[in-house]
């Protein structure tokens, strides 16, 4: 166990010290530090899993912080390989442009924007004054490359007024999969609301606690993710802040998601109906109470038996068994069940760059999906679940062939 972390002390969005931890999970490496086959042999940190839930303002939030810097500039989960996020970033930029009245002058920036796969969403349907920020180098790079003016660095107030210096205000900022991420929220805050003009909106997407909690998704809690977001919390953080959140809306993406719209609290877009439909759903499921908790990880020990007695199964069968994508998700589930490098051949995922690599600390190699019809393995975990219905298609070769898919999460099941 490494100690190269710092651990939590008061709540990220009240300052509160009221915090309780309620789930403590297996300690596990950085979920996207993947490595090379030249050091198979090496040891990777381990770091705890510990989550708080805040008794003042009812946030709930990672105890460990690893440095920013070793989990997000050698990252290499790129949005561009997922038709299915492709997809989804088409839809939420011509919802945005609509919505909000965006045009050819509109300056748009995404925070965490990865290889630009949103940003190209906007260029593509006639707003081309764009601008991404992204601390991953190599990414920024190749974003970059592909047309997306980017800057390559972590979002701070500092860097939001030297972009507003030099672009002028946003009318939208965008951060998906981000808000999330960052330790200092209120300081993430406050550079959003320098970045925005008078009626600006800020939309950000994040893995929603109410489904973490219902469809048991806890494969979702890892070093990167130090938040974990409900409507009630937020509304009084922002309020906080001067801003106004004045609509949400539950997404399908990531297993299930929150998408949230903030703008200044004098502008004059109105306050969403449904925004008070998700707070008191949030209230009448306990979400902001410890028993909630504690169930939900005596149903995480349901599922890995499960997961276990499956594969168990099959290896006294004699069958092969490998896994099907490599997402952070992958190094939680797999450190939390129990899972061991000899339980799979090898695990399959689109993305180029983490072909060549060994998964996190059990350093299980990685490979092209092409693998599934070349070595025929007769089970195939899919570790991407959230994509299952769109992979499970792709591959109706390797059904025709006699191979099987099993999906672990949110409920195990199994292809004929």
């Amino acid at each position: 166990m490494s100690a190269g972390y710092k651990r939590r002390c008061h709540c990220a969005l009240c300052a509160g010290t009221t915090l309780t931890e309620v789930v403590r999970l297996a300690a596990t490496p950085p979920a996207n530090e993947f490595v090379r086959p030249d050091a198979r042999d090496r040891e990777q940190d381990l770091f705890p899993l510990t989550l708080l839930l805040c008794g003042d303002c009812g946030h709930l939030q990672l105890a460990e912080i690893v440095e920013p810097r070793r989990l997000f500039e050698n990252y290499v989960y790129v949005s561009g390989t997922s038709s299915v996020f492709v997809a989804h970033f088409q839809r939420l930029a011509k919802s945005c442009i609509e919505r909000f009245g965006l045009g050819a002058k509109s300056l748009i920036v995404d925070v965490g924007s990865n290889d630009g796969t949103l940003l190209k969403q906007f260029q593509a349907l006639g707003v081309p004054n764009v601008v991404g920020v992204d601390p991953a180098i190599e990414i920024a790079k190749a974003a970059q490359a592909a047309g997306v003016p980017t800057v390559q660095a972590f979002f701070t107030p500092a860097l939001a007024e030297e972009m507003r210096r030099e672009h002028g205000p946003a009318a939208l900022v965008t951060a998906n999969n981000v808000f999330a991420h960052a330790e200092d929220l209120t300081s993430f805050a406050k550079g959003i609301d320098t970045l925005l003009d008078a009626e600006g909106v800020f939309v950000f997407e994040v893995s929603y606690l109410v489904d973490v909690v219902e469809k048991l998704l806890f494969d979702t809690i890892y070093h990167e993710h130090l938040a974990y977001h409900a409507v009630g919390p937020l509304v009084r953080f922002f309020e906080r802040l001067g801003l106004r959140l004045f609509d949400a809306e539950r997404v399908e993406s990531h297993g299930g998601s929150l998408r949230c719209f903030v703008t200044r609290r004098a502008a004059s877009h109105p306050t969403a109906p449904r925004l008070e439909g998700l707070l008191a759903y949030e209230r009448a499921m306990g979400l902001f109470e410890p028993a909630v908790y504690a169930r939900f990880k005596e149903r995480i020990t349901e599922r890995g038996r499960e997961l276990r007695a499956n594969l168990d199964a099959a290896k006294a069968r004699g069958e092969t068994v490998v896994g099907f994508g490599a997402p952070a998700k992958l190094t939680t589930l797999m450190y939390e069940f129990g899972l061991q490098a000899r339980d799979f051949a090898f695990i399959v995922d689109d993305s180029p760059w983490k072909q060549g690599l060994l998964t996190p600390g059990l350093h299980i190699p990685v490979v092209a999906s092409s693998a599934l019809l070349d070595k025929k393995p007769e089970r195939c975990v899919i570790f991407a679940w959230n994509f299952a219905d769109a992979i499970i298609a792709k591959q109706a070769a390797y059904l025709r062939g006699g191979g099987r898919f099993i999906v672990p999460l949110p409920e195990l099941r199994e292809t004929e």
